[in-house]
């Protein structure tokens, strides 16, 4: 059932009640949630490694929403959406461009989140007129130092994980001090708020094909980023283990139109560990 507060106007404001709808184009249906006000452009969230619609944190997707109309979604092969999940960064791009496509939508900004920032970075090379403003957060470009060693890492935190009956996002995602496990188990209760009609998790060969796409994104040659001509905020946190921070401070300088956000005592889900600030950071940047 969703909450009155939750819909104002006939528009979705909470993404705990989002339905969960789908669209098929190119041979694949897409699972997606739409959310938000309908006027203006909408941002389409791209999420990371593994994750499916409820990965993402709800403060951060709220907070968009409150202003923008928020468009999450599961690429192909992923949680609820149909076919074989690619394993080049290349291909999921021209999957999440279909997908953009296929609801009708001729202009968009993109939030990149660690994987999704690095299919964010082929959107806007092959489809440059698509995209007005790009958020990178948590990423790292083709070739990027570290990136490669993502698989290794992931594994092994999982690993760790298993043994201390934790979720490998704790070790992933936020550092070891007081302050980085508390956001920690504040940021997984988060993903439990909703309830109903939650979405499949990633199967062991979608998660595989992901880290094999990854890894060859960090073995690529660097691209060209100063084509990139629009407008990009890149954020992280200053202890990023899975993509490591200088990424983040590589890709602002290497960008021609770039802002970098860097948020203290954080990792890899720095932006969920300071999620009021950087929807606040978010929202300026989008509604420039």
């Amino acid at each position: 059932m969703t909450d009155s507060q939750d819909v104002r106007g006939g528009v979705v404001t909470s993404y705990k009640n989002a339905p969960t709808r789908t669209v098929t184009a190119g041979g694949v249906t897409f699972a997606y949630r739409d959310l938000g006000p309908r006027s203006g452009v909408p941002v389409v969230f791209l999420t990371h490694l593994a994750a499916v619609l409820d990965n993402w944190d709800p403060r951060v997707v709220d907070g968009i929403a409150a202003k923008r109309r928020v468009i999450t979604f599961d690429n192909r092969g992923v949680g609820a959406s149909t076919g074989s999940t690619p394993r080049t960064i290349q291909a999921m791009a021209k999957d999440a461009v279909t997908f953009i496509r296929a609801l009708g939508l001729e202009h968009v900004d993109v939030h990149g989140f660690s994987m999704g920032g690095m299919i964010a970075q082929v959107i806007v090379e092959t489809d440059p007129q698509l995209v007005r403003r790009l958020i990178l957060s948590g990423t790292g470009p083709a070739g990027g130092e570290g990136v490669k060693n993502v698989t290794v890492l992931s594994h092994l935190d999982t690993v760790r994980a298993l043994f201390t009956l934790q979720d490998p996002k704790q070790f992933l995602f936020f550092t070891r001090t007081a302050n980085g496990r508390r956001a920690g188990k504040e940021f997984l209760a988060r993903l439990k708020e909703r309830t109903h009609d939650r979405d499949k998790a990633i199967s062991p060969i979608a998660y595989n094909n992901q880290l094999k796409a990854i890894h060859r994104w960090g073995l690529e040659k660097p691209h060209d980023l100063s084509a990139v001509k629009q407008p990009v905020l890149v954020a992280n946190g200053e202890s990023d283990r899975m993509v490591p921070t200088k990424n983040s401070h590589d890709l602002a300088r290497r960008l021609p139109n770039s802002e970098l956000v860097i948020y203290p005592d954080a990792g890899h889900g720095g932006i969920f560990q300071f999620h009021d600030q950087f929807v606040q950071t978010a929202l300026e940047f989008l509604e420039r």
